[in-house]
């Protein structure tokens, strides 16, 4: 049996060790076990459960007559691919890429496994696709900033809010994701642009305080950094944890704790430097 070692370092330089492949088999088991890698490691970048991603990975290798055994560590994808007619196997060990939760990317990853499992895929072509879906740019930003205004503006109505009070939350939301938008492409700390972002909300907020606008203020200001929520990793680490995937699981919790934390800080920043008398 030969068995092949991938490394992927953050360079994507890729090193082999061990033997040398010799077959188009062991070529294409080399190739089928690095996209499979980095499918399932962008799956998990772009947000996606382990169960999903394992189902997807599935989908795959059954497709490809492989079988595979994969391992969901936080922060990167360890893969061993097995031919059983060839007795080839490949580990292969890809980084999870650094991107934000993307419901388009994560649509449509999950569309190519089903395109590859139905046979009208090959493998050339399913990694040309990949790239296209890993290059592909976020939603529109300005519908993304707009409608996440109104979703915040409804929680401020849901809550007890008046109009005055609607009408802050949208434009401590508008600026404040603005401002998310902003420090995220300029590469910040996502636990800095948190709790800046949640301090500028705040004093906007505050305003209805400070003016004595609109009869329900204080509505305002506790709706007004909600957009900051990390509610999609929340739930996939009580997914994860459903599952049995309890590194993951205490990985995301913990994240969006600290997340959540920080959001906390920003937003009691904010109102104690506006010297509100809460109570």
């Amino acid at each position: 049996m030969v068995i092949n070692v991938y490394l992927k370092c953050q360079t994507n330089t890729i090193f082999t060790i061990g033997a040398t492949m010799k077959s188009n088999s062991s070529s294409f088991i080399g190739e089928a076990s690095g996209f499979i890698a980095e499918y399932a490691a962008w799956l998990y970048g772009c947000g996606a459960t382990c169960d999903r991603i394992k189902k997807n990975v599935d989908r795959i290798v059954n497709k490809w007559n492989l079988e595979s055994e994969l391992l969901i560590m936080p922060g990167s994808i360890h893969l061993n691919v097995f031919d059983p007619t060839t007795n080839q196997s490949n580990v292969v060990i890809r980084r999870t890429p650094h991107t934000g939760i993307s419901f388009y990317k994560n649509t449509h990853l999950s569309r190519l496994s089903w395109r590859i499992a139905d046979g009208r895929m090959e493998l050339s072509e399913a990694r040309k696709v990949l790239q296209e879906i890993e290059k592909a740019p976020f939603t529109n930003k300005w519908a993304v900033l707009i409608l996440t205004s109104f979703a915040n503006l409804s929680f401020c109505r849901l809550f007890g809010g008046d109009l005055i009070a609607m009408i802050i939350v949208f434009v401590a939301t508008f600026v404040g994701f603005k401002l998310k938008q902003i420090l995220l492409e300029d590469g910040m700390n996502v636990k800095l642009v948190f709790l800046l972002c949640a301090f500028f909300s705040s004093v906007i907020a505050t305003s209805g305080h400070i003016f004595g606008l609109g009869e329900k203020p204080e509505v305002a200001l506790g709706t007004c950094v909600l957009y900051l929520i990390p509610g999609i990793p929340y739930i996939n680490s009580i997914s994860d944890l459903l599952t049995g995937q309890y590194l993951v699981a205490f990985n995301r919790f913990m994240d969006s704790m600290v997340l959540t934390f920080c959001l906390s800080v920003g937003l009691s920043v904010g109102i104690l430097l506006m010297n509100l008398q809460l109570f």
